[in-house]
């Protein structure tokens, strides 16, 4: 599956919930996120309207390894319709 080219962060801050994460600080244009599964995962999210694929490609590949799963698996979970 792709990783879609139009998502902003607020909607990848929100999809991401499925997963453990939540919203502990915003600074400026960017949020921070925590995940307390495991250990403390942090994720830094800017808020912009659409991110660039680089950004999201590198965000979604911390998360999978994160969470010791597929990076493809991960997209399927997140983003499929």
């Amino acid at each position: 599956m792709r990783i879609p080219r139009d998502i902003g962060g607020d909607e990848l801050g929100k999809l991401l919930k499925k997963y453990g994460y939540e919203l502990t600080r915003q600074t400026g244009s960017h949020v921070r996120l925590t995940s307390k599964r495991k250990n403390e995962h942090h994720l830094t999210i800017p808020r912009h309207k659409s991110l660039r694929i680089g950004t999201l490609h590198s965000i979604l590949r911390e998360i999978a390894v994160y969470h010791e799963i597929n990076f493809d698996e991960l997209v399927e979970s997140l983003f499929k319709q």
